[in-house]
C-alpha cells in the first residue's frame, strides 16, 4: 500500500473525525463526511443510496441504542481507498453494552466518502 506520509496524515485525520462524531452520535456531521450519492452499507442490511437515506438510517440507528464507542486499532490506505479495523462498544438503552470486532471500507473521492462497508455483527445487539 503505497501512501505519501502527507495523504496517510489527511487520510487519517479524517477517519478520526469521523469516527468522533460517529460516537458522539451527531448525524449532522456523521453525513458531513459523505458525498452526495453515497453508497451505504451497515452489516448485512440492504445497501442505500444517497446522503439523506442514509442520514435518515443513521438516525434511526443511533435512537435504539443509548450510545457506542469506537477503539480504532488499524487504518489502511491505498490512494482513494481507506480501511479501519477495531472494536466497537455498543450501550443499549438498558446501559448493558456489547463489544464487537469490525472493518470499515472506504472509498474517498475529492474528500468525501463514496462507499462506505460496514463490516459487523450486531446480532446480539437486540437480544
Amino acid at each position: 500500500m503505497n501512501e505519501y506520509p502527507a495523504q496517510l496524515a489527511q487520510s487519517k485525520a479524517m477517519i478520526s473525525e469521523l469516527f468522533l462524531a460517529i460516537d458522539r452520535m451527531d448525524v449532522r456531521s456523521f453525513v458531513s463526511f459523505l458525498s452526495e450519492h453515497i453508497q451505504f452499507q451497515f452489516a448485512n442490511a440492504e445497501p442505500i443510496k444517497g446522503r439523506l437515506a442514509v442520514g435518515e438510517m443513521v438516525k434511526g440507528f443511533f435512537t435504539s441504542i443509548q450510545g457506542l464507542s469506537h477503539e480504532i486499532e488499524n487504518i489502511l490506505c491505498d490512494g482513494s481507498f481507506l480501511v479501519t479495523q477495531g472494536r466497537v462498544t455498543y450501550t443499549r438503552h438498558d446501559s448493558t453494552q456489547l463489544t464487537v470486532p469490525f472493518v470499515n471500507v472506504f472509498k474517498v473521492m475529492n474528500n468525501l466518502i463514496e462507499d462506505y462497508s460496514i463490516y459487523v455483527d450486531v446480532s446480539g445487539l437486540y437480544t
